[in-house]
Parts: structure tokens; sequence; C-alpha cells
């Protein structure tokens, strides 16, 4: 998770009126009722993305930022429990951080029970 959190992920922006309730702008897909945000390791990464979703003759404008921001910063900017889908697109290399404690700030974190422990929040 240190290596995750310190590691500078490139981040696509979503379009304006496909995914209006995105988190902070950036891409996502949501899947059982989870919010997942893209973030890619490389420009190939992200890339190979873009190629197996038909589009890698367009231009993806993206952000670069840290892992730790993504989950601190722009995780609780979104409408559902979100985590981040890291190189998607690749079926040996792609990594998925749910959003739970350890994770994603507790206040957003689906195992944890903000009314349980005298509203300090414990695991469910």
């Amino acid at each position: 998770m240190g290596e995750f959190r310190r590691a500078a992920l490139l981040v696509p922006l979503a379009d304006v009126g496909a995914d209006a309730n995105a988190a902070g702008g950036v891409m996502s897909a949501v899947s059982g009722g989870i919010r997942w945000l893209y973030a890619f390791t490389d420009e190939e990464a992200l890339f190979r993305f873009a190629r197996a979703r038909g589009e890698g003759d367009r231009e993806w404008p993206y952000l670069t930022m840290l892992g730790a921001r993504l989950v601190d910063a722009v995780v609780p900017m979104s409408d559902r429990p979100t985590g981040v889908a890291v190189n998607v697109a690749d079926c040996d290399g792609s990594m998925l951080f749910p959003p739970v404690a350890g994770i994603v700030p507790d206040s957003f974190a689906v195992d944890v029970d903000p009314d349980a422990d005298g509203g300090r929040g414990a695991v469910a």
C-alpha cells in the first residue's frame, strides 16, 4: 500500500458529457455499486487501455498525481463508494484498490461502521 501511495499515476480525465458524476472529473466506471477510478503507471499502460476500448486514435488528456492524493482527495469527491483500478488493460499487471479501511479514508470505506465504537468507527 505504501508503494501505491507514493507512486506517480496517470489519471485520465473524463469526457464532460459522458461521465458527469465522475469523482473530480477523472475517468471512471461503476461496477457492483462501486465507482472505480482509472489510473495507470505509465503512458504505455494508458495507451493499451485506450486501444482496448477502440479509442487509441484520439488524444487522452490526463493528470499525474500520487496514489495518496487520488485516494485521500479524489475518492471523497465521488457520489458512491469508490476504489482505484490500476492498469486495467493489463492481464498480468492490473491491481484493484477497493474502498475499504486502510486504502481509502475510513469515512469513505465500506467496511467501517461510523456508528460503532462510540462514533469513532470500527471495522464492521
